[in-house]
């Protein structure tokens, strides 16, 4: 059946990309969660989707700028005022270290399409294998060169091109480059596409699904799985549509 993949953890209510988001995607039966990540200045890997941290935390500036310690001390909870309690720029390490007390799978997204961060694939396979999650990780990129890199570092993880427009036969693609699924963009991915891939082994799992009939498209040609920023509503579908079939 269709895996739901919360992205950036619960988005839809909860602040991205922050411990909370992910706690709350376990809660909602997500089958996993979607994560960007990014180097601070001294090196640590940090969860963070844009490379400015202006949109989603009180800092100004470029994530790469900032020590860990500095960025520790934002508020990543920004757009969300009416939280309890403030929410920090997690580590990658602190998300796995949490990952290994369950059984969800991650999608860990290499945002280094504008910034090199020379190291990162090295150091996000490090804490893979630290955290003995190779087998519940899957590394995706708009950067193909990255996950090929991680691939040849790693090849027992599996990485994912992300797709922003329509490829041509895109699991011929994905296999070229020993990848076993690509994440599209949902608009640019028609069913024909989706189907072909799967005959062909290779896994798909849209990007960011967030309206019902989307969804119910997806869960009828029994997609691998794609990414929303709302789990409830697209576990609650799942559910109904098991139920019918059934």
């Amino acid at each position: 059946m269709t895996e739901v993949i919360a992205h950036r953890g619960y988005s839809a209510k909860f602040p991205e990309n922050t411990m909370i988001a992910f706690h709350e995607a376990e809660y909602a039966n997500a089958d996993g969660i979607e994560l960007d990540v990014q180097l601070s200045k001294d090196g640590e890997v940090v969860v963070i989707h844009d490379e400015k941290l202006n949109r989603t935390t009180s800092g100004k500036g470029y994530v790469k700028d900032f020590t860990l310690q500095e960025l520790k001390k934002l508020d990543a909870g920004v757009l969300f005022p009416n939280l309890s309690e403030k929410q920090t720029i997690p580590t990658l390490e602190e998300v796995f270290a949490w990952l290994a007390t369950n059984t969800l799978i991650c999608n860990v997204e290499l945002k280094n399409g504008v910034f090199r961060y020379e190291g990162m694939e090295e150091k996000v396979i490090k804490l893979i294998r630290q955290y003995d999650l190779s087998k519940r990780t899957i590394i995706s990129s708009f950067n193909h060169y990255s996950i090929v890199h991680c691939y040849r570092l790693a090849p027992e993880v599996e990485i994912a091109p992300l797709l922003s427009e329509g490829l041509y036969m895109p699991w011929i693609y994905a296999a070229s480059i020993r990848a076993k699924g690509f994440h599209p963009r949902y608009s640019a991915v028609p069913n024909e596409v989706i189907s072909l891939s799967l005959e062909s082994g290779i896994a798909v799992r849209p990007y960011t699904v967030n309206k019902e009939v989307e969804m119910e498209r997806l869960f009828q040609i029994n997609c691998t799985a794609f990414i929303t920023d709302d789990p409830t509503i697209a576990v609650k579908l799942r559910d109904k549509y098991k139920k019918d079939k059934a």
